[in-house]
């Protein structure tokens, strides 16, 4: 006798070996008993949850010679032939592959013969949404008003894409996804059956992968014991299946909590060395930030050790439900990403590092709700002004910020950081503070505009370096700065200088300067901002490009 797969070996016979369904079991149960069985039914429910088993049982109960309380006795003539595929009063038809008109109609014309040998002839469609329009069509008169020795009972995934003609014909059963409690009570009755041997946190495993569907836990408990050996635990399941053992899965989210870059790197180049599969990394990595914050939330963990717990508590700690939040949405719109991508591992490390990343934005975060944004938004923008003078990009170039202005700047921190212990007091001599350093910065503008151009043309950026000639910059407000074309701007011109990554280009290198993050804005004199014609565009385009054209009359 050939091999059976362990979800056909195992598939329930009767109403009470049914898993989590007991509601649907009891009414259908109840149906039969009182000789009330419907002419059509709808299963619908999620993969596995055994909407084609309880079919099964339905179409054999209501045939069955000794049926006992609302159950198929499975040891008469009927129930035999029926278990065996020989009846051939019930029909099973999948959808899927057989879903024209032609096959309807072959229906059609069946259901006008009797019986063979059961007393009503059981037609059940898996998949029905698969049916063509037409196929429906041809069906809607037979399953309104079949004849009495005739049940139909379909089954579906998908009850929206099914007319509702149809839906109104039938009576419709909704199976739930099977809990984890109930997937590991089966899961137990299995192993002990097959003697396999398997630790209690490996079923929690398997429960939580099969996402409650019983015949996807039964084929996850079958891959695990293909090698020969019965004896499955936590380790095995996790190798056969790809995902990472939870060691590295919290040495990973720890350090993306603490903006280790390095680390975070080394752990997935680690992972994914020993064949680990990047989306079952980020679906590990999103379960473990909703574990945390709901133990953050509730106190509870469920399928944790001891050690796996304190490390989750350590980690709960050190963040906020927020922060959790924004990670387990960040992964998520990586996760799409990625599996729009044939660069799986490039865009993975990418999203790594830029989770990483985020330090800055969380840093800024909080000093502006110590320090209502004065001290530590100044520090920072001392820093990154000292970062832009002493970078390469300005090695060669004069000074153009003195060091009185940034002694200036430095006194400016250093008094609101003294004034702060009184808080009184300080209200005044920070706003004249602040007043200052910002005066100082608006002069800066127009130095640091010269040293800008000049790093565009040192980086090859000619066409861009081009039409900035001649342009000064002046700060409007706190978050803007203008650029001014006292001689004007060609259209063409206007239309390299308005493109979304040439804005943000220059947007960065006067952020940089300013040290805060800063808008760019154009302005243009009107009068100076002519249409020029065909041919000036395209001598400006050759010039620009250092293209040599002549235009010959």
């Amino acid at each position: 006798m050939g091999y059976t797969a362990l979800y056909r070996k195992f598939r329930p016979l009767t109403f009470s070996e049914m898993v989590g369904q007991d509601a649907i079991t009891r009414t259908l149960k109840n149906q039969i008993i009182a000789n009330r069985v419907g002419h059509a039914y709808l299963f619908n429910g999620g993969r596995g949850t055994g909407k084609t088993s309880a079919a099964k049982i339905l179409s054999r109960a209501i045939n069955c010679l000794n049926p006992k309380d609302g159950e198929p006795c499975n040891e008469c003539e009927i129930c035999r032939e029926a278990l065996t595929g020989a009846l051939t009063d019930i029909v099973e038809m999948d959808a899927a592959s057989n879903n024209s008109v032609e096959d309807i109609r072959s229906i059609r014309e069946e259901v006008n013969f009797l019986p063979t040998k059961a007393k009503y002839r059981v037609y059940i469609i898996d998949e029905v949404h698969m049916l063509s329009t037409g196929a429906f069509n041809a069906l809607l008169k037979t399953l309104e008003e079949p004849p009495e020795h005739v049940k139909f009972i379909l089954a579906t995934t998908e009850p929206q894409k099914l007319p509702a003609t149809i839906l109104s014909r039938c009576q419709r059963f909704d199976f739930k996804r099977i809990s984890n409690e109930d997937i590991i009570k089966r899961l137990k009755i299995v192993c002990q059956e097959s003697k396999i041997e398997i630790t209690e946190a490996a079923l929690n495993i398997i429960a939580v992968l099969s996402e409650g569907a019983m015949r996807d836990a039964l084929s996850i408990l079958e891959r695990c014991v293909q090698d020969g050996e019965n004896k499955i635990d936590e380790n095995k399941i996790r190798d056969l299946v790809g995902i990472p053992s939870i060691s590295l899965v919290h040495s990973i989210i720890s350090s993306i909590f603490s903006y280790d870059i390095e680390e975070v790197l080394n752990m997935v180049e680690k992972i994914l060395d020993e064949g680990k599969d990047v989306i079952n990394l980020i679906w590990e990595m999103i379960k473990y930030c909703k574990d945390i914050l709901v133990y953050k939330t509730s106190g509870k963990l469920e399928i944790y050790n001891e050690d796996e717990k304190s490390q989750i508590k350590e980690i709960a700690q050190k963040v906020e439900k927020q922060q959790l939040i924004d990670m387990i949405y960040e992964l998520s719109e990586m996760e799409n990403e990625i599996k729009r991508t044939t660069q799986k591992t490039i865009m993975f490390q990418a999203g790594m590092i830029k989770l990483c990343n985020q330090r800055d934005k969380k840093s800024t975060d909080i000093d502006r709700f110590q320090n209502n944004g004065t001290n530590s938004n100044l520090e920072r923008r001392v820093e990154k002004i000292e970062n832009y003078l002493k970078s390469n990009r300005v090695n060669n170039q004069p000074q153009m910020i003195s060091q009185a202005n940034i002694n200036n700047s430095y006194k400016v921190v250093q008094n609101v950081q003294k004034n702060n212990i009184d808080r009184k007091e300080s209200k005044i001599s920070e706003s004249k503070d602040i007043q200052k350093s910002t005066a100082n910065f608006s002069k800066n503008s127009e130095e640091y505009w010269p040293q800008i151009l000049n790093d565009l043309k040192q980086r090859g950026k000619r066409v861009l370096y081009t039409n900035l000639m001649g342009t000064t910059a002046k700060e409007i407000n706190d978050m803007t700065v203008g650029i001014e074309f006292p001689n004007g701007i060609s259209s063409f011109g206007k239309l390299v200088l308005d493109k979304q990554e040439n804005m943000k280009e220059i947007s960065n290198l006067v952020s940089i300067a300013c040290g805060k993050e800063m808008n760019i804005k154009y302005l243009i004199p009107e009068q100076n901002n002519h249409k020029l014609t065909r041919e000036e565009n395209l001598q400006n385009l050759a010039n620009e490009s250092d293209i040599p054209f002549n235009i010959i009359e």
